[in-house]
């Protein structure tokens, strides 16, 4: 039996601080020309407001990218409050979460809330079609305030994952080597590890060239934004682009080699 090619997808996992840059100005087509500019299969954000307040104007933030950029749209709150008081039904609902925006169809996609305490954490989990074959990703946001919270989200998401090929990203605020993120490397492979080329904001002289690192924007000190990756996936290239200035994080992309099961 004549053994499958293995299939390209460009993915890129960014927290977008609800469209607002370090110059403390929400600029939604700032954030669009940079994600259009980046040409991904996958585009997988954290931190995005649907209608949710003055912060980010009150729009709907994932549908805007998603026309903006041509890309179907799969959603995933993790607050979903009552919209104004006095509009009927309570206007339009006040949302903040995960988005995946694709190219490729969207052939399944679930939600599943997050243990912890605190701010409301959930995975966005999402079956994406290939050409010969389907790949599962979940996007998520850990919990910043408790490691404990961590270690229960991430064994959470890690059972959510577990199907091959798929891959689970995501601002875990943690690093990948932290305790709190085991249940994570027991099952799945870390994509900047695995990678067969990494580059990042480091810079030609700085002690921490190539080390992924993603937060702050500003001088980056932590690696919280990640890829982790099933059997079947095999990593070409892992990047850290710079964000310019539109979030307080950098954007990682990655190039996927999937190999679809049999």
């Amino acid at each position: 039996m004549t053994e499958r090619a293995p299939l390209p997808v460009r993915l890129v996992t960014f927290n977008v601080h609800h469209g607002v840059g370090d110059d403390g100005r929400h600029d939604l087509p700032r954030l669009a020309r940079l994600l259009a500019d980046v040409d991904a299969d996958l585009i997988c954000l954290q931190e995005v407001d649907r209608r949710f307040g003055p912060r980010s104007e009150g729009v709907d933030q994932a549908e805007l990218l998603s026309r903006a950029l041509e890309m179907d749209l799969a959603w995933g709150p993790a607050i979903d409050a009552p919209g104004p008081a006095g509009s009927e039904d309570g206007g339009d609902r006040r949302q903040y979460g995960n988005a995946l925006l694709s190219r490729l169809p969207l052939l399944a996609t679930e939600v599943h809330p997050l243990p912890g305490g605190g701010e409301p954490r959930s995975a966005l989990r999402v079956q994406v079609g290939l050409t010969d074959g389907a790949l599962w990703v979940t996007t998520t946001h850990l919990s910043s305030g408790s490691a404990a919270d961590r270690a229960r989200q991430a064994a959470a998401v890690t059972e959510l994952q577990i199907t091959a090929p798929g891959v689970l990203v995501g601002d875990l605020n943690a690093d990948a080597g932290a305790p709190e993120l085991a249940a994570l490397r027991e099952r799945l492979s870390d994509a900047w590890q695995q990678a067969a080329a990494r580059s990042d904001q480091g810079g030609r002289l700085s002690l921490h060239r190539e080390a992924g690192l993603t937060h702050p924007a500003r001088r980056p000190r932590v690696r919280i934004d990640q890829v982790w990756v099933t059997g079947g996936v095999s990593v070409a290239d892992a990047r850290v682009l710079d964000g310019a200035g539109t979030s307080d994080h950098h954007p990682l992309l990655v190039d996927l080699l999937v190999t679809p099961e049999r």
